[in-house]
């Protein structure tokens, strides 16, 4: 997997690019969710450390959507970029294009937004920089953020006690 790309002046992005391997096949001939899942996460938690300046935990993954597979042999490229920010959390939305490398022509292939929070050497969370929505697109990505949030929170309320409590 390449090195997570930033530029000096937008801290708020990061991609990653890489081929498709033969040992993330599932079978049915293609790329294994869990191995896509592994990737996001991976190119997430690089944003946000990049972000933050910190040490950052997965908090949630939602609304993730496979639209199409990845073959092996595709070069595959993850786009994380921060959408909203909490005190200590971190939005992250993640799109993932795949194709023929031979083409350049790569399709969206997934998406989903994974939260983050940033972390001191115990473990407790810290403050993160705000990040403040300046284009209409990073103005419609906060709103989903937002929105997403509170949708999960609201499932959350729905689940039965002992679910919640970890005990089922």
């Amino acid at each position: 997997m390449s090195t997570p790309s930033t530029g000096a002046q937008d801290r708020s992005e990061t991609t990653f690019r890489f081929l498709a391997e033969p040992t993330s096949v599932n079978f049915g001939g293609k790329v294994h969710g869990g191995a896509l899942m592994k990737w996001i996460d991976e190119t997430a938690y690089a944003c946000a450390a990049v972000w933050s300046g910190r040490y950052c935990v997965t908090v949630s993954v939602g609304n993730i959507r496979f639209r199409r597979p990845i073959h092996v042999g595709n070069l595959v490229e993850l786009r994380a970029r921060v959408v909203a920010t909490g005190r200590t959390s971190m939005h992250i939305h993640v799109s993932v294009f795949a194709g023929d490398p031979k083409s350049g022509e790569l399709r969206q292939t997934t998406d989903c937004l994974v939260v983050f929070v940033a972390v001191d050497e115990n473990g407790n969370p810290v403050p993160v920089p705000t990040f403040e929505p300046v284009t209409d697109e990073q103005k419609r990505l906060a709103k989903y953020a937002i929105d997403v949030k509170a949708a999960l929170d609201a499932i959350v309320e729905l689940k039965p006690e002992e679910v919640t409590k970890g005990q089922v």
